[in-house]
């Protein structure tokens, strides 16, 4: 696996609630037989995550799984569970590796020296919370001292996966009130998307094994040989060809998506909000039953995610006044995935963008109203195609060595609401009950907040993800959205 130039190591996905969930593009991983082992390669999507994470911040996802009663379960019984069930995801044994000149994209390769021990560590936390930016080493060390856990999920978030072994990492986290623990999980985000990470959750969960086809048991499978790998990449050149005039409808509806056609997003007013961010952030969160939401959006003829978007435009209308910012438009980059659902064996980007003017009215009910308007327009039989056009002019803006200048002054948006299906029913973790999940993914670039939102066993969890430099007021914006998603629900 040497004999390539060692191990490479991009934007996320919206995967919805509600009615006519209208969430996110192309297929995964490219796998072919080779003469020595499969050739899995990364496909457009993943390239473009890959070429373009040069941020202070890497292009990371993460869940905090908080398991109920957890401090009694030893990071060594940790690691010999995770043992068991990382086979069910292949993709989390394998390395990521550049391929000589002319032999294509980087492919995936079983990495013979895997050791769950390398991936997993312990963090016993401190009695007394603190900042992140007071102790917490952003070097992935093993000992967090005074800090509490969206601090440490959000240090472990923010620190880059070693490139020489497999793209994951997780931090068994003990020290929580009432004896709880925590299983903080983080994969870059070429190895899965929103869709893609829900997968890879129930697969790990006790119960995991009904989620996933029979381990396999052929690892590690030898590595492609060059001559496989240029002789696969010449063939893909040459179907691409073949498919060159469904490329071109589909990246004309990707350009139609992202435009909006007669509803055209216009470029963003420039706000206090939009700076070049640096690498930390700070989390906080705000959680509301999902039955009221689903009731909420069943009486009022919208969806859960239009919602979560009036929820949002207006807590970002109140910061913005405190701020003395009169913006009429929020305009937010929403994730959209071309597939309902992910598994183990499938993981990757297939996601693509809607850009949303979301009207910024002090009456909350028009808002909503003018919002579900918006998104029932933006609707199309053809989700997730804007990877495409994106993927070409960020892979060529990388190429030129501009991207990072690019998404430091961009005014296409001013902030992402990421949101994710995930699972209906409790997991259990190492024989204890996951009591809750909360999503961390990091958004490169001048966007100081954004917004990951999860559902979990009757709860939408909305994180609210900060630069603290930028927007310091993100605890106020999350209790802002709480609000306003308690008064919509009721």
């Amino acid at each position: 696996m040497n004999r390539y130039r060692g191990a490479a190591v991009c934007p996320r996905g919206n995967e919805g609630h509600g009615k006519g969930a209208h969430m996110p593009t192309e297929s995964a991983t490219n796998t072919v037989a080779g003469e020595r082992g499969r050739v899995e390669r990364v496909s457009a999507n993943d390239l473009t995550t890959l070429v373009t994470d040069r941020g202070p911040t890497p292009m990371n996802i993460g869940a905090v799984l908080v398991v109920e009663g957890g401090s009694s379960v030893g990071v060594e019984a940790v690691r010999s569970v995770l043992a068991a069930r990382v086979p069910r995801v292949r993709r989390l044994r394998q390395r990521l590796v550049r391929t000589p000149p002319g032999c294509g994209r980087p492919v995936w390769v079983d990495d013979a020296a895997f050791d769950v021990a390398r991936q997993v560590e312990e963090i016993r936390l401190a009695a007394t919370p603190s900042h992140p930016e007071d102790d917490v080493p952003m070097t992935g060390a093993l000992h967090f001292p005074g800090s509490d856990l969206l601090d440490v999920a959000v240090a472990v978030v923010c620190t880059r996966l070693p490139r020489d072994r497999p793209l994951w990492s997780a931090r068994w986290v003990t020290g929580l009130p009432d004896g709880d623990a925590a299983l903080v999980l983080v994969v870059h985000h070429c190895l899965a998307d929103g869709l893609g990470g829900i997968a890879v959750l129930a697969a790990l969960a006790d119960d995991g094994a009904d989620q996933v086809d029979p381990l396999d048991d052929t690892f590690p499978a030898a590595a492609p040989s060059v001559a496989s790998l240029a002789r696969e990449a010449w063939q893909s050149r040459l179907a691409a060809w073949r498919r060159l005039p469904a490329t071109l409808r589909r990246t004309a509806s990707g350009t139609r998506e992202l435009m909006g056609g007669p509803h055209r997003t216009r470029l963003a007013v420039r706000s206090s909000l939009d700076r070049p961010t640096g690498a930390r952030r700070r989390l906080s969160t705000a959680t509301v039953p999902l039955k009221g939401l689903l009731e909420a959006a069943h009486r009022r003829g919208c969806t859960v995610n239009d919602l979560v978007l009036c929820a949002v435009s207006g807590a970002m209308r109140s910061t913005l006044q405190a701020r003395g910012e009169g913006l009429t438009e929020l305009v937010v980059s929403v994730p959209i995935s071309s597939r309902r659902a992910a598994t183990a064996d499938r993981l990757g980007n297939e996601t693509g963008v809607v850009p949303l003017a979301l009207p910024l009215l002090a009456d909350g009910d028009e808002r909503l109203r003018r919002i579900s308007a918006l998104t029932a327009a933006r609707r199309g039989p053809a989700r997730g195609t804007s990877a495409a056009p994106l993927g070409v002019a960020f892979r060529a803006l990388a190429r030129v060595g501009l991207f990072q200048a690019f998404i430091d002054r961009q005014r296409l948006v001013h902030t992402f609401v990421t949101n994710v299906r995930g699972p209906a029913t409790e997991l259990s973790f190492a024989g204890h009950r996951v009591a809750g999940i909360v999503p961390a993914a990091v958004t490169p670039g001048n966007v100081g907040v954004s917004f990951d939102v999860l559902s979990y066993a009757g709860r939408l969890v909305v994180t609210v993800v900060a630069d603290p430099v930028v927007v310091s007021e993100h605890a106020s914006i999350a209790a802002g959205v709480q609000s306003e998603l308690s008064r919509l629900s009721a």
